[in-house]
This record gives C-alpha cells, sequence and structure tokens, in this order.
C-alpha cells in the first residue's frame, strides 16, 4: 500500500477523480493495521518472532539459540554468498541481519582454521557479532567439502537467534520505506502472550568501544614497515591484506593515543567499524592532531572514513537504510573509473561542501553518497567501501598495493613522520622524543 501510494504521488496527477483517489489511498494506508505474517510451523514446534517497533510482525520457525527477545536495528544486505563471513564482520555489531537471499545455510559453516598470522581464514572475527539472523528459506541439510556443522547449530553454540520462513522481499520493502528501524527477535513455543519489549537503539552506544581490542597485538613482526591499524572493528582480512602486502601490523584499541608515538609508525589505517562515527570523540580528536603534524600516509576503510571525514571538518548523517552488500557501483572522481565494491554501513559523509585542502574521492553510483575521501597535498585518504571484501569482489584490493608502496616510498625518501612544527610546539613531549 505504501509503496503503491509513493508511485501514485511521484506521477503528475490531474482532476479530481485522480486527487480523490490519492485522498483515498492516503486514507487507506494510514488506517491500515502493521503486517502481521505467519509462516506455517508444527503445533508445539520451537518457533521465532520478529517484532519491529512500528508494529510489524513475522513469526516463523527458529533454527538459531532459544533465546527471549533480543533487540537490534534491523537492516537488511544484498550479499547472494559469505554469510559467515558477514555475521562475523564487527561492523553488524548490535544488528538483525536480515539476508535477501532466499536460500541461506546450504554450505554450512566451515571449520575454524587459522593463517600463517594466527588469524581465522573463513571468519572475520572470533565470534558472531550480529545479534540474530533473518532468512527465508534455511538449508538444514547442508553439503561443502569444508563445512563441519550447519548454520542453526553454529547459532545456537552461540547464543544468536535465527528466524526463517520470512517474506524477506516484504520485510525489505518496509526496511526501505521507512528506514532501518529497530526490532525484536526471539525464539518460543507456541502458547502464551510475547512479552514486553524493553526498546533501546544500539546506536546509543559506543559500538566500536565494544569491538575494538583492548590492548595492543602485533601481527607479522619481520613486516619492513610498521603500519598502527587503529581498530575499530577490524576485520580479520584487513589485517592479513597488510601482512600479505608485507607489512608489520601493529594492532591498537580505537582509543589509542597516536600522538604518543607517532614516529614510530611509517603508516597509519583506520578500520571499519559498528555504530554511529559520532561516539568516537577520541579517535576523531587524535585524528584531527595527527593531520596537522604527521607526513606519512593515512588510510581509513568505512568507519575510517568517516571518522578521517570528521576530523578534516566535515559532518556524517544517518543513511535511510544504508548500503550493505557486494554490488555497489563506486565511481573513482580521479580517473572516471567505476568498481563494483563491498559495503557495509549506515552512515556517510555529508560532502556537499569539502574543507579547504581536501576533495572527494569516491562517489556511489546508485545514491551518490560519498564513498571516499582526498587530501590534495598530503598522502590521506579513505574510502568507504571494503577493498579486503572476503565475499568478494575484488576490485579495489589494489588500494592495500598503493598505500603499502607509498608507505615504502614515504619510508625510502627519508621523509619524517611528524612535522618540525610539532617538535617545537611543546603539544607532545612524547612524539619528539620518539623522533629523535
Amino acid at each position: 500500500m505504501a509503496a503503491l501510494l509513493a508511485s501514485v504521488s511521484k506521477k503528475n496527477l490531474a482532476g479530481p477523480l485522480a486527487q480523490r483517489a490519492a485522498r483515498t489511498l492516503a486514507s487507506a494506508v494510514a488506517d491500515a493495521p502493521p503486517l502481521q505474517a505467519h509462516y506455517p510451523v508444527a503445533a508445539g514446534a520451537l518457533t521465532a518472532q520478529l517484532r519491529l517497533r512500528t508494529g510489524e510482525t513475522f513469526t516463523g520457525g527458529s533454527f538459531g539459540a532459544q533465546t527471549q527477545a533480543v533487540v537490534g536495528e534491523t537492516v537488511f544486505t544484498t550479499s547472494l554468498v559469505g554469510y559467515p563471513e558477514s555475521m562475523t564482520d564487527p561492523s553488524y555489531r548490535g544488528q538483525l541481519l536480515v539476508f535477501t537471499q532466499p536460500l541461506i545455510g546450504n554450505y554450512g559453516v566451515p571449520r575454524r582454521a587459522r593463517d600463517e598470522y594466527g588469524l581465522l581464514r573463513h571468519f572475520e572475527s572470533e565470534r558472531i557479532q550480529c545479534r540474530g539472523i533473518v532468512v527465508s528459506d534455511y538449508a538444514a541439510k547442508y553439503s561443502h567439502w569444508n563445512a563441519v556443522e550447519s548454520l542453526g547449530a553454529w547459532c545456537e553454540r552461540e547464543g544468536v537467534p535465527a528466524i526463517t520462513g520470512v517474506d524477506t522481499r516484504a520485510l525489505v520493502h518496509i526496511l526501505r520505506g521507512q528506514g532501518s528501524t529497530l526490532g525484536a527477535l526471539g525464539s518460543s513455543r507456541i502458547s502464551g502472550a510475547e512479552p514486553a519489549v524493553e526498546w533501546h537503539d544500539p546506536n546509543a552506544q559506543n559500538l566500536v568501544a565494544q569491538a575494538s581490542t583492548p590492548a595492543v597485538r602485533v601481527f607479522n613482526e619481520a613486516g619492513d614497515v610498521n603500519i598502527a591499524l587503529v581498530d575499530c572493528g577490524a576485520k580479520n582480512n584487513i589485517i592479513r591484506s597488510l601482512c600479505d602486502q608485507g607489512a608489520r601490523v601493529t594492532l591498537v584499541p580505537w582509543n589509542h593515543d597516536l600522538m604518543g608515538g607517532l614516529a614510530r609508525y611509517d603508516g597509519i589505517f583506520i578500520s571499519n567499524g559498528p555504530g554511529a562515527p559520532t561516539m568516537c570523540g577520541e579517535t576523531i580528536a587524535q585524528l584531527r592532531r595527527a593531520f596537522a603534524v604527521y607526513r606519512r600516509p593515512i588510510f581509513g576503510i568505512c568507519m575510517g572514513n568517516q571518522l578521517m571525514g570528521l576530523a578534516a571538518g566535515l559532518n556524517a548523517y544517518k543513511l535511510r537504510f544504508g548500503n550493505r552488500g557486494h554490488n555497489q557501483p563506486a565511481v573513482d572522481l580521479t580517473t572516471r573509473k567505476c568498481v563494483i565494491t563491498s559495503q557495509n554501513h549506515g552512515y556517510a559523509l555529508d560532502d556537499s561542501e569539502m574543507p579547504a585542502g581536501w576533495a572527494r574521492y569516491y562517489v556511489n553510483a546508485n545514491d551518490g553518497s560519498n564513498e571516499g575521501i582526498r587530501h590534495l597535498e598530503k598522502p590521506f585518504r579513505s574510502v568507504q567501501f571494503h577493498p579486503e571484501a572476503k565475499g568478494g569482489p575484488l576490485d579495489t584490493a589494489y588500494l592495500f598495493a598503493e598505500f603499502i608502496d607509498s608507505v615504502r616510498a614515504a619510508k625510502a625518501a627519508g621523509t619524517a613522520a611528524v612535522g618540525a612544527e610539532e617538535e617545537g610546539s611543546g603539544m607532545s613531549a612524547s612524539v619528539a622524543s620518539a623522533s629523535a
């Protein structure tokens, strides 16, 4: 009904009959009760229910953990493959993840093998990060040479609720129409009334602080350049991609004192992460100070793009329903070439007016939203998409090589990490000492 009303309102209709029809339709939409969708489940079977804060409910079969309702931001991804990677992506922390791909679970869940850097090969973190998953058709029987358990068994073991039998097309239409919405997902036997939900917005919390490493960690210690990776919820494949380029990666907490050891780093990399970028005031302040004095390359991905933008003087805003999937087109404004990218974000930079010295780098070819920024003189740049996308596509994986090549070039040229104005300003004695 809402979609029909929108289509009618977009047309240039004239005449009393058309106007009366539009008013009647608008009244019907306003008076219509919220959607109540039920998937047939055998009496006494374990069921699950997704309730949106706006009143819509979807009742179906439960194939995950038996839990009371958990609250999260209900978002959708259009990716066709890679559910183990998506579910363990820290950027999905605090969210109920809806898969638009109808069949989910058909290749099971892979084993927890680790690579030469000690990172899980097939997962983006150590655990499932989303609060629950919503699918149209769960494949209870899986088949894959590397699978060791079903998707349902994995969810149950990690305490994550999961629902099948949902008309995900109808659900996505709702989310696209009214925007990402708080939802509650839980399981129960068919009996009794559902308990009241205590609604709380996860974006009101500092989700980055929850997802970040609590202590400094080093990967690939023998690397020839030392990269400070600011962990806002870094995916394993970001660490791996930097290590594969031969870098030593020093993973630091989101609020780590970068200025205290700035001269020790040959480059700085800011990772992806969950939630609202404005919650990361400490990181933004550190980056703003680093921009003023750091002379070597800085690069950001996803949340890193937003934090660099805020540090540069831009504002961020919440997208209506976000960009999440493996098929987002982004145009490189320096070459006019379009690349297909993997994305997972609900916020974007407002680049309508760029600060002095900065320019737009990439733009989304679908909705025109910001996909990256770059400094016009200094080696600072960032992208909103994921060049390291484990589930593909790999169109922009070259950005890691470009970043590390620029770091090596700056180091070989003898470029000092910290500018002279920092050393003489007294802003950070520890930086000057480290530089010496």
